[in-house]
This record gives structure tokens, C-alpha cells and sequence, in this order.
């Protein structure tokens, strides 16, 4: 761990819990309903996710044998409002007939794996990607993992941390080498990180003034 950098972040942690305290994500009931929200909210609004799990609650297929038993046409209905609704359909099938199959149906067996075990077998399922599996394992299964996404490189893009072409690899790998694991605070970085991305540092006109890390950003590629 470098010391200096392991400062900085706890630094840039701190600005930002000090102007929004906790974020309290991920918001679900069930480690279930992580699980579709993480799936179902790739390329589109948390509030059209919100959507599509009140229907299925509504429903009371809001379970891995709701889900398995459904018809496939019927739930491409009840997610339409996540985008690429026939695609995520058949992930939210694919994924619950493998715990189903492989683990009798029980998320507790399935992420009683090693961490890094569990990522790979999640990355082998199709349709689900790095982000995906990392933030199923870290707010489902509670296993200290840090997930990155396009906030997270911007934000510290525009920090001076990261360059733009850095790879999802890369970006995991400096949080996780400079911080002590805990899943609480994984959790809570990652969160309010995504925070600053979407209320202050947008891709085209950032609100610099108003942003928790203004006295610690560099501006870097605020063109971009």
C-alpha cells in the first residue's frame, strides 16, 4: 500500500462523506433484488430499474424461481422500462437457472465461494460483465471488492489519478492496492464516488463550484 496515495483517497473519501454523509446504497430489501438491479441497470436510469422491480414484485416473481418459471415473454414485459429489456430478460434467466441448477436454488451456497472464484464464475454467465459481477459481489454477497465505473474515471480522471484510456483492471487495482478491504466502506466509497459523478462532475459541463472535491481536483480533461 503506498501510504501517500492511501492518505489522499481517505482525504477525498472524507470531502465528499462530509457534504452527503452515508449513501445507503444499494437500496433493495433482499440480496436477490441487488442482484436484478445490478443486472438490470446497465445503460439506463435507477428510476426505470425501480420500474421494472416493482413489477416483478407486483407480480411476486421478485425470486429465483419467479424468475426461472415465467414465461420468457412475460418478463421482457415487466423489465421493458431498463432499455435492451430482451437481453436483460434472458441474463435474469440464465443467471437464476445456474444458482438454480448448480446450487439448489441458494444464493447463501453460491457466494459461500472465494471471492475471486465467485467473480470468475459470475464473468462466465452470459451477459454479465466486470461491473456487474464486482457489484453483485460486493453488495450481495458482502465481499470486499471495489467496484469502478465511468464516474469513477472521470472523477478521478479529473482528479489527476487516472488517464483516460486507463482499463477497468487498472482502475479496480488502485483502490484496492491503497486501501484496507472492508465492505462497508467499499461500499460507501464506490457510492458516493458515483455521487459527485452524477450531481456535480458531468461529462460536458461540470458544476466545479459547487462539487465536495473542488479544492482537491486538478481539472484534468475537463474537455473530455
Amino acid at each position: 500500500m503506498n501510504r501517500k496515495i492511501n492518505k489522499e483517497l481517505i482525504k477525498i473519501y472524507n470531502l465528499m462523506y462530509e457534504r452527503k454523509g452515508s449513501m445507503n446504497w444499494w437500496p433493495a430489501d433482499t440480496e436477490f433484488e441487488v442482484i436484478v438491479g445490478a443486472i438490470l441497470t446497465q445503460f439506463v436510469s435507477w428510476k426505470n430499474v425501480c420500474t421494472a422491480i416493482e413489477n416483478l414484485i407486483e407480480e411476486d416473481l421478485l425470486s429465483i424461481e419467479g424468475i426461472c418459471s415465467v414465461d420468457t415473454e412475460k418478463l421482457e414485459g415487466l423489465i421493458r422500462s431498463t432499455r435492451f429489456y430482451k437481453q436483460k430478460a434472458r441474463k435474469l434467466k440464465e443467471f437464476c437457472l445456474h444458482i438454480k441448477n448448480n446450487y439448489g436454488g441458494s444464493l447463501d451456497r453460491f457466494f459461500a465461494k472465494d471471492m475471486y472464484e465467485l467473480r470468475k464464475e459470475l464473468l462466465s454467465l452470459y451477459g454479465i460483465g466486470e461491473e456487474t459481477a464486482d457489484s453483485i459481489i460486493l453488495y450481495a454477497a458482502r465481499k470486499p471488492i471495489f467496484v469502478v465505473d465511468a464516474y469513477t474515471r472521470r472523477v478521478f480522471g479529473r482528479l489527476g489519478y487516472f488517464k483516460q484510456d486507463i482499463t477497468y483492471r487498472e482502475m479496480q487495482s488502485f483502490f484496492m492496492n491503497n486501501l484496507e478491504h472492508d465492505v462497508d466502506f467499499f461500499n460507501d466509497f464506490h457510492a458516493q464516488i458515483d455521487g459527485v459523478g452524477s450531481n456535480f462532475c458531468s461529462g460536458k459541463n461540470p458544476d466545479c463550484n459547487k462539487c465536495p472535491l473542488e479544492s482537491v481536483c486538478k481539472k484534468n480533461g475537463l474537455e473530455n
